[in-house]
């Protein structure tokens, strides 16, 4: 394994680990047990690849993320409460770049998070069925820009 990404990851888990319990002396075992076995179970499930994740890839997603679920859920809730608005769901298709993979899971993991839409998976020919509360918005190209954002933030280009 990497010692680099063994670092990293470690790293990363005990960030994860002082922001979620913070700090007490007390706890130092059970803190090096636990990142010592997170970071052996990610090198092992996920093993470290050539492919170098951008942070500003990253933040600009997490920024973006809070800002597109309120309004997501604002068209939503709109869309449902109000009578005189017209809903067409149904599915659409959308052509998917990522290969079949853990970068095309994360991707249909995120954009399962946002309101409206709800990806169900990659048919044969590797096209995403998503199912939406309006057809008669363009899902697809949404899609394909979140899609885009995704891949040049995981270093996947």
């Amino acid at each position: 394994m990497a010692p680099r990404a063994a670092v990293a990851r470690a790293l990363a888990f005990l960030l994860l680990w002082l922001v979620l319990a913070g700090f007490h002396p007390g706890d130092l075992p059970a803190i090096v047990l636990a990142v010592g076995a997170a970071t052996w179970v990610s090198l092992h499930l996920l093993p470290p690849g050539t492919r170098r994740v951008s942070l500003l890839g990253i933040a600009w997603m997490a920024l973006r993320f809070p800002y597109q679920s309120v309004v997501a859920g604002i068209d939503v809730a709109v869309r449902a409460l109000a009578p005189q608005v017209k809903l067409q769901p149904g599915f659409v298709t959308v052509p998917l770049r990522l290969p079949e993979g853990t970068a095309r899971d994360g991707f249909l993991a995120l954009s399962s998070l946002m309101p409206g839409t709800l990806p169900l998976g990659a048919e044969a020919d590797g096209r995403l069925l998503v199912h939406c509360l309006d057809t008669d918005q363009n899902v697809a190209e949404q899609m394909a820009k979140e899609e885009a954002l995704f891949t040049r933030a995981i270093g996947h280009v």
